[in-house]
């Protein structure tokens, strides 16, 4: 067998051992130069080839020669040779493929991305790394990319090379950071991981922090995917919704955790997108609202995180199916007018050895001391923000998802933590900044970037922050010195009023101020008003259950908790299961409980969400002005005896609605309030009609104000109260 070859024992041996930092210099064709005659030197290793040959155009393969056991092939060219193209093909047993040589092509990435990355302004890195199915030349296969600045070597693994990482060594790019291999002849559907090598010397494997998808947990590997193929018919939607005004238009939302809303027709462990839409869609159209807000569908290895430990920051969860099975259930959402919101989770991600974590061998995307790097409440790493390419990865990974998957939103989860060096952290147990502060700057620039590029590039999508202090300008514009999310979750006005409703009625006299306290706040910020998943697990009840009183009452007291949310200002949003008044606290291993809309109880609550959301959108008084001061007066926050409330919602337009809520399961006659304009009020809504389980107990649908006045108003008008009931007034026509 011929054993010459120019190349030396130590290099062979790097070659082996895939220990190169530029397997280039070695592997593919190399001119030996004038000494040697001008001959050219073709390298290629590959284990699982007994034979090789170089194929040049149409003339008869030549055979390379195997130089070593370990599958080194060599072939010299006699002298005075011009470099050229070729083909490797490899033969085993009966079998044989051919392929270009991945090291016969230049480099991919562009100087530019690579500079943009280190500045960490590569907000659209998702478009060159990672795997993405690319082009050189007139090969097509998949460029592999990935920033590991401290690995000393890098290769791509794979199903094309059976997981044998001194097949595709990768190319260093230099003070980058970023190693990168073209391959040609890959497809989607592939898997693979990056293979690398730490400075001192141990192998890890690791999942592509760019995936655009993955294994099927609990296997870890990467999925070559191709998301830019899918067909969007989704443009007249687009195109409203750059035109949208989120602040004054209808926005109700439906939260929801996609496994666990319904199970699969034949018994799967999961539902698929497109079986999900089929049920979904028509049943919110059917509820009204007009977005659904999913808890993340990023790629997680543990179903009971329900998404909030990401591993895949790129990639739809393959649980529901592959990723263009998602964007078309996004885009038939769109063709329907609903709107998709997503849960993301860039506060903290999950220790899983493939994952992030010791990314390099190094703390790469987290900080190495524990008191800035672990988070002391869910037993999870917390992102270095300080770095600008892991805040560019969360920034790009936000973008991401609007730019190629239409998503309208999303909703930011534990802003506060990541707002806070000391969140969640005792004396001792935190590190401050630079000024000796609490704050964390490299948090607070990543979310300015972030919303300022939504705002920018997305007219119309909307960020929503969960944050449960009172940091100042959460939704205050960038420009103007905040943070620039267009909502924040009101968790003081979910805390206060489930913790009203949950007392006794008789108890309630004493405790008005946990409903009238929010609405000294209602305006320093564009709240959502949320009934979340947050509070209805982990023992806390589901809302009905939350809900003193027989069975009778306990319904009522929900509808009158409902109507206060929808009235209040500020947007809602509600978990699944409260619309029908699930008993049952959620469990994300099971599917709701269906049955209960047998029942006349639970199928009249569903419809009463329904004609809410009907009411939200048909009267400009319950959207517009919502996070304005104008848009709100009380008309009396003060009767403690007979435990009632009542105010006015103004639209800005001339319009206004008069909302009346008894918080006693006593029926109140000739209750008189002060009204606005003197004219006929019709009853739009009266949450104990028997078309909802009430008592029937009204006002027979309208009633004429009376002279004189009361409240600071001019005019009057006396009500009969529902028991456990809100009645909201509409006036029919009116004389100033």
């Amino acid at each position: 067998m011929e054993t010459k070859t120019t190349l030396t024992d130590a290099e062979i041996s790097s070659i082996e051992n895939a220990v190169l930092t530029d397997p280039f210099m070695l592997l593919g064709m190399h001119s030996l130069g004038p000494e040697k005659a001008d001959r050219i030197e073709v390298r290629t290793f590959c284990p699982a080839g007994t034979e090789a040959f170089l194929k040049i155009g149409k003339r008869k393969p030549l055979r390379m020669n195997r130089i070593t056991d370990s599958g080194l092939f060599v072939w010299t060219s006699g002298p005075d040779t011009e470099p050229f193209l070729y083909t490797l093909v490899f033969k085993t047993g009966n079998s044989s493929w051919e392929t270009k040589d991945p090291y016969s092509f230049l480099p991919q990435l562009g100087e530019l991305d690579l500079h943009l990355l280190a500045e960490g302004n590569h907000y659209r890195l998702y478009d060159k790394f990672g795997a993405r199915i690319w082009t050189a030349g007139d090969t097509d296969g998949v460029l592999f990319s990935v920033w590991a600045p401290n690995a000393s070597s890098a290769s791509v693994i794979g199903t094309f090379n059976d997981w044998d990482r001194r097949r595709h060594p990768m190319r260093s790019r230099g003070a980058s950071g970023v190693w990168e291999l073209f391959v040609p002849d890959i497809s989607p559907g592939d898997l693979y991981k990056y293979s690398l090598r730490t400075d001192a010397g141990e192998i890890i494997e690791k999942s592509d922090p760019i995936a655009l998808a993955a294994e099927f947990r609990p296997r870890t590997a990467s999925v070559v995917a191709d998301i830019d193929s899918f067909d969007w018919t989704d443009s007249t939607w687009m195109e409203n919704r750059d035109r949208w005004d989120p602040l004054n238009s209808p926005l109700s939302i439906y939260e929801m955790h996609a496994p666990s809303w319904k199970g699969s027709p034949d018994w799967r462990d999961f539902t698929s997108w497109d079986e999900f839409a089929d049920e979904l869609i028509p049943y919110i159209k059917e509820l009204g609202f007009t977005h659904v807000e999913l808890l993340p569908v990023m790629e997680h290895p543990f179903d009971g995180s329900w998404g909030y430990q990401t591993t895949g920051y790129f990639a739809p969860t393959s649980r529901l199916g592959k990723p263009e099975h998602f964007q078309r259930f996004v885009n038939r959402c769109h063709n329907a007018d609903i709107g998709v919101i997503l849960d993301w989770a860039p506060a903290h991600f999950p220790s899983d050895a493939t994952g992030l974590a010791r990314f390099d061998g190094t703390y790469l995307y987290e900080h190495e001391d524990p008191r800035k790097g672990t988070h002391p409440d869910w037993n999870t790493l917390v992102f270095n923000y300080d770095r600008k390419e892991v805040r560019n990865f969360l920034v790009a990974s936000g973008l991401f998802w609007l730019d190629k998957y239409h998503i309208d939103g999303l909703r930011v989860d534990a802003v506060a933590s990541m707002l806070y060096l000391d969140y969640s952290r005792s004396e001792g147990e935190w590190i401050p900044n630079e000024y000796g502060g609490r704050e964390n700057f490299g948090a607070i620039e990543f979310m300015k970037t972030l919303n300022s590029i939504i705002a920018r590039d997305f007219p119309g999508a909307i960020t929503i922050a969960e944050e449960s202090t009172a940091w100042p300008g959460v939704t205050t514009p960038v420009e103007e010195g905040g943070l620039g999310f267009t909502f924040k979750w009101n968790m003081g006005w979910m805390h206060d009023t489930l913790d009203f409703f949950q007392k006794e009625p008789v108890h309630r006299r004493h405790h008005l101020e946990k409903l009238t306290f929010s609405l000294l706040y209602a305006f320093t910020e564009n709240f959502v008003l949320p009934f979340s998943h947050d509070e209805v697990v982990h023992g806390k009840s589901s809302l009905l259950s939350k809900c003193p009183g027989d069975r009778w009452q306990q319904f009522a007291n929900l509808r009158l908790l409902l109507s206060y949310q929808w009235a209040h200002p500020g947007k809602q949003l509600l978990f699944m299961g409260s619309e029908f008044g699930q008993w049952n606290e959620w469990n994300h291993d099971t599917e709701l409980d269906w049955d209960l809309l047998r029942y006349d109880e639970h199928s009249k609550l569903k419809t009463f969400v329904s004609d809410l959301n009907l009411i939200l959108m048909c009267n400009p008084a319950f959207h517009m002005l919502d996070c304005s001061p104008e848009g709100f007066s009380w008309i009396d926050f003060s009767d403690t005896q007979a435990t009632v409330v009542s105010f006015i919602r103004y639209s800005g337009k001339g319009d206004h609605v008069v909302c009346v809520f008894n918080m006693t399961p006593v029926v109140r006659e000739n209750y008189q309030i002060g009204v606005p304009y003197k004219g006929t009020y019709t009853e739009i809504l009266n949450t104990d009609s028997d078309i909802y389980g009430g008592s029937g107990k009204g006002n027979l649908g309208r009633v004429h104000s009376k002279p004189g006045g009361m409240h600071n108003l001019p005019h009057l008008v006396s009500l009969t109260l529902p028991p456990l009931a809100a009645v909201f007034m509409q006036p029919e026509n009116r004389y100033d």
